[in-house]
């Protein structure tokens, strides 16, 4: 994986071309995905590791992305936890939510990592599939989000049942971000030893908070997953939905990739992250319903601010929607490609045979 253009992006190092995959690359925007979603439900594909490798497998085998990221879900532990998780028309549903301190285990169960085996099952077959230069993502929810699905029993748009608790029974909730930072550590560190090369810590619903509340009820607790990881070697991603305002103490996670949304212009986000971290990102998702056209102008306009400075992976600002065009996401694929040859013509420079290996589709 020395090779890989993804991992070394991720150290900031210099690459060949910039490094390209999506979040919820693997999905329903995929046919290949679509039917095998007919015969299975989502749970169940995220449960075998048959069919969680497959899929995981499909948008590196279509579109030659420069990484995988495992098929799961980010509730996914919170069954090894004891809480259990439904998806009710698609979306995610705590049937047990936490609703009192009284709900909050009092440790991580002796069990959790043997009842998540279906997970690094699935990464070992991924990695037996993988182009060598390709590395797998693996991933977990962060412990603000996790939590927050504990408390709301599903998706909020004010966390207000959430902030209630934090604010009400401050022990409670430290104790509980507390135990989902262990779990979703010792939960990475499994992944990690199961073959993936990186890991993303999604907080997606962090950028609710106030950059002082995030101080008190996210970032330590991100902290103590990323150094928990750091023996580890592996790049680890941060990916804060809505968290322009969060830079600061972004940084300070100890993250070495911030993905970033649409939100912060990407020559801003090169100023001010680069000194310090990688940078993924920052495609709105839904410029890719806009025609191939466009998906490669809005591509080249990113790659362009970036102006070829280390330490950047073209990603979307969030997952790849379902509505997205297939066509549209080859073409995100073919901008990226396009953009190092322009580089390389402008300046006249030569690729060697090492570097232009990794450039074409898979």
């Amino acid at each position: 994986m020395s090779e890989s253009l993804f991992l070394r992006a991720c150290r900031r190092e210099p690459v060949a071309r910039t490094p390209v995959w999506m979040m919820r690359q693997a999905g329903r925007y995929l046919p290949e995905y679509q039917q095998i979603r007919a015969k299975a439900d989502f749970l169940t594909i995220c449960r075998t590791p048959e069919l969680a490798a497959e899929v995981t497998l499909q948008p590196v085998r279509r579109f030659g992305f420069d990484a995988a990221i495992i098929f799961s879900d980010i509730l996914i532990p919170l069954e090894a936890l004891g809480f259990p998780i439904a998806f009710v028309n698609d979306r995610p549903t705590i049937t047990e939510p936490v609703g009192s301190a009284s709900d909050v285990p009092e440790a991580i169960p002796d069990d959790f990592e043997a009842g998540l085996q279906f997970v690094y099952q699935a990464i070992g077959l991924v990695c037996n599939e993988l182009p060598s230069h390709v590395p797998l993502i693996g991933f977990a929810g962060a412990p603000f989000t996790l939590g927050s699905y504990l408390i709301e029993g599903g998706g909020s748009r004010t966390y207000a049942k959430t902030k209630t608790f934090f604010y009400e029974c401050p022990e409670a909730a430290h104790r509980l971000l507390g135990l989902l930072a262990d779990a979703v550590a010792v939960h990475l560190g499994a992944q990690i030893r199961a073959g993936a090369q990186a890991v993303q810590l999604f907080d997606s619903w962090a950028g609710a908070l106030a950059e002082d509340e995030y101080r008190v009820w996210a970032l330590p607790y991100v902290r103590r997953i990323m150094e928990a990881l750091g023996p580890t070697g592996v790049p680890r991603i941060l990916y804060t939905l809505n968290g322009a305002h969060l830079t600061d103490s972004l940084i300070e996670t100890g993250a070495d990739v911030l993905s970033i949304d649409w939100r912060v212009p990407m020559d801003r986000a090169c100023d001010r992250l680069l000194p310090h971290v990688a940078i993924q990102g920052n495609l709105d998702p839904t410029r890719l319903l806009g025609g191939c056209n466009r998906a490669m102008q809005e591509v080249t306009t990113i790659l362009d601010m970036v102006n070829g400075r280390p330490g950047h992976i073209m990603n979307l600002g969030h997952g790849v929607l379902p509505s997205t065009p297939v066509e549209n996401v080859e073409a995100l694929v073919r901008a990226v490609h396009a953009h190092r040859r322009a580089l390389d013509s402008s300046t006249g420079s030569q690729r060697s045979d090492e570097e232009s290996c990794h450039v074409g589709i898979v």
